[in-house]
């Protein structure tokens, strides 16, 4: 049984979209990120950051009980744990899938955030800020659509955890203010995967 740590927020939406594709059990603990339970000691002893999502393995690689935090680091970790093609092992799709999984971490997921935070929950009106994060969001989108006209998922062929790291922030367009319509290949891509009955349950954690 896993232990899921988590809010509704893309990064959390990671894992249990993650969880629900490889079929594994696990118990849902809400971490309510607005009222600060992430920096209770109890949360902070398994995710050192204070940040979701975080998960224990009662059934770790030893046979041991594991914690792990970083969405990426456990989107692999459950990969490999449940020996699931959504992460190759031949080391060419194997690279492809990594590289665009850190592409999500490094540029999708931190501009993103950055944009929704200067348009929607800023305190005060920055226009340097609304200007940067949106106009560097438009250009990761970009890439995307580049990306998927040759490919039908992020990392070629295959869908992969780099398209269920992309997927929850992408979902989240209407807080950056982006049209889907602009990036038509990264539209077709996401209409494509909100079908997935694991992407529709995963999506709806910790609701």
């Amino acid at each position: 049984m896993i232990d899921l740590y988590t809010f509704g927020t893309p990064n959390g939406r990671k894992v249990s979209i993650m969880l629900e594709e490889v079929g594994l059990a696990y118990r849902v603990h809400v971490v309510d990120i607005g009222v600060g339970e992430q920096f209770q000691p109890e949360f902070t002893a398994i995710s050192p950051s204070s940040k979701i999502p975080a998960i224990v393995d009662a059934d770790g690689p030893d046979g041991k009980s594991l914690a792990m935090f970083e969405s990426g680091a456990i989107l692999i970790y459950l990969a490999e744990k449940t020996q699931s093609p959504l992460l190759p092992t031949e080391p060419r799709a194997r690279y492809g899938v990594i590289q665009w999984l850190m592409f999500q971490m490094g540029g999708v997921g931190p501009m993103f955030g950055q944009a929704n935070h200067f348009l929607k929950f800023a305190k005060e009106d920055v226009p340097y800020g609304k200007q940067r994060y949106t106009a560097e969001t438009r250009r990761l989108y970009g890439i995307m659509d580049r990306r998927l006209a040759d490919h039908p998922y992020l990392a070629g062929g295959d869908y992969s955890i780099a398209d269920i790291a992309g997927f929850p922030w992408v979902a989240r367009f209407d807080y950056h203010k982006v049209d889907l319509n602009d990036f038509p290949l990264v539209k077709s891509w996401f209409d494509a995967l909100s079908e997935r009955p694991a992407v529709q349950k995963g999506m709806t954690v910790p609701e």
